[in-house]
């Protein structure tokens, strides 16, 4: 009995620890400051393409870019990406607003 009663008190525990109001605050803050695709703060740095257009980081995107025939099926990202068959593409960050 003791046992069990042990193990409901540390599962409750857990729960009510995991149940925590932390991360509330980044998904209000990503809502009230929307991102203009396309805009200086629309980048993924890690794969250097604007964070709205990166399949890397949101796959769901791939079906939008196979589409429109803009696939590179050998690298697995969009044909408009791909810098092993465009070794000239250049994709640059736009530059920030005035005032950021």
């Amino acid at each position: 009995m003791v046992r069990s009663t042990l193990w409901l008190v540390m599962v409750a525990a857990l729960a009510v620890g995991g149940c925590s109001s932390r991360g509330a605050p980044v998904a209000e803050s990503r809502e009230a400051t929307p991102v203009v695709p396309g805009s200086h703060e629309d980048w993924c740095d890690e794969h250097a393409v604007p964070e709205s257009q990166c399949t890397r980081c949101n796959p769901a995107l791939a079906a939008a870019f196979k589409a429109s025939n803009d696939w590179c099926d050998e690298h697995g990202l969009p044909e408009s990406q791909c810098t092993a068959c465009n070794p000239s593409l250049r994709i640059v960050r736009p530059p920030a607003a005035r005032g950021n």
